[in-house]
């Protein structure tokens, strides 16, 4: 088999952008948490991800030629890249030598520009995407970024964990910080995107006000971004304190890293399995589906709270939970796709995609002071009844607009269900 540099390159890019989403998500909190941080402080984490929400904010400005002369050679998308994988590295480099047991805020300060960071380097990388593969072969290059991707969050999560017991948090994540300063090499070696420069230059009204004028106009458009503000909110609440809470259950770091395999096997089946029902069954129903699945997979962290010290029902969990999480993305990210509009799909996406995200990153922020208010049980009760109202909204769209069932088919976007 001929050896394909661009799908190489997609692979590659996916392990980079996976890399830096934990140092300021989920290993961040349980570094918090190991260096003794309380409830409400680990549950502040959640805003520093409002970076990934907010980042079609600035996404137009990576639209125009990269600001230094020298890199315009490059073409707009690895110019950019250029400029921004140093930063992240050093960004990196920062938080791995910070101590938030001493001085928390230089630490959270450090996380945060990690995320800011990240977030414009997934613009940048998207944008390259979408102008190097045709559109006959998005759906692969999705399907490498998601596989190399989900390796990255293996070593930036399991990875650093069991590092971190033998060699401490500062040596493990400056580990990481090393193979994000490599994403350089991966711009260098990657394919310049056709017209790059030369593209016109887009003001902010025609690069943001427009595609949101365009999609607000449709008919249902509020009832579409309600469900998807709401569709993943409960998941992820939960999902926010589980450093903490695997903690508060007395398991130890080891038991935490040796979830991680279960966590990625689960995904990637459950990724596989929710892409084939969508283009069995149509993108609604599999949204209803696979909705109920993830908020019953919720019921196993009740399960699990009452079952302290048990390593079988925590990769139980896990495995749950992961397959559940991986079924709705197919069919949630399928659903976006497909509400794209062909001429400002790149904007639309990053919009649609940061709604439900900012939702988890403003309301998750209480997630900390609703767990130590209501104990862990009854917390993971409040977050699968916090699914319920999002599967109500799917079921109002389903009744206004049955041609839902039929949206992959009809726009040609199944590749998305991967």
């Amino acid at each position: 088999m001929r050896f394909d540099r661009q799908l190489a390159a997609m692979a590659a890019y996916g392990f980079l952008s996976g890399l830096p989403l934990p140092l300021s998500g989920f290993t961040f909190r349980l570094w918090l948490s190991d260096s003794g941080a309380g409830l409400a402080v680990v549950g502040l984490t959640a805003w520093i991800g409002l970076a990934y929400s907010l980042k079609f904010l600035w996404s137009p400005l990576l639209d125009q030629p990269p600001p230094f002369a020298a890199l315009r050679g490059f073409g707009r998308r690895r110019g950019w890249l250029l400029v921004v994988q140093p930063m992240l590295g050093v960004a990196a480099i920062a938080l791995a030598l910070s101590d938030p047991g001493s001085a928390p805020m230089a630490a959270f300060a450090a996380a945060t520009c990690v995320a800011l960071l990240s977030a414009t380097q997934d613009i940048a990388i998207d944008a390259w995407r979408i102008e190097v593969f045709p559109p006959v072969r998005q759906g692969l290059a999705l399907a490498v970024y998601v596989w190399g991707y989900r390796v990255a969050l293996l070593i930036s999560t399991t990875g650093v964990i069991a590092a971190s017991a033998s060699v401490g948090w500062h040596t493990a994540l400056l580990g990481v910080a090393a193979l994000v300063i490599a994403g350089t090499l991966v711009t260098l070696a990657a394919r310049r995107e056709e017209g790059g420069e030369a593209a016109p230059r887009r003001g902010l009204r025609q690069a943001v006000i427009e595609p949101v004028r365009s999609f607000l106009v449709r008919p249902s458009a509020l009832l579409v971004l309600a469900f998807v503000a709401l569709f993943k909110l409960g998941e992820a609440m939960a999902g926010i304190m589980t450093a903490p809470f695997y903690r508060a259950l007395t398991f130890d770091k080891a038991a935490i890293a040796g979830t991680g395999p279960f966590s990625l096997g689960g995904t990637l089946v459950g990724i596989t399995f929710g892409g084939w029902l969508v283009v069995r069954i149509g993108v609604g129903r599999a949204l209803l589906i696979t909705g109920w699945a993830q908020t019953l997979a919720m019921a196993m962290y009740v399960v699990l709270s009452l079952s302290p010290g048990q390593h079988d029902v925590l990769y139980a969990t896990v495995v749950a939970e992961a397959f559940a999480q991986g079924l709705a993305d197919a069919a949630f990210l399928t659903f976006l796709s497909a509400l794209c509009a062909r001429e400002f799909a790149a904007t639309q996406y990053a919009l649609l995609s940061s709604v439900p995200a900012l939702a988890i990153h403003t309301i998750g922020g209480a997630s900390g002071v609703m767990a130590g208010a209501l104990g862990w049980s009854w917390f993971y009760v409040i977050c699968m009844a916090g699914a319920l109202p999002g599967m109500a909204l799917m079921l109002v769209l389903l009744r206004r607009n049955p041609n839902v069932e039929r949206t992959v088919i009809a726009t040609g976007d199944s590749d998305a269900a991967i």
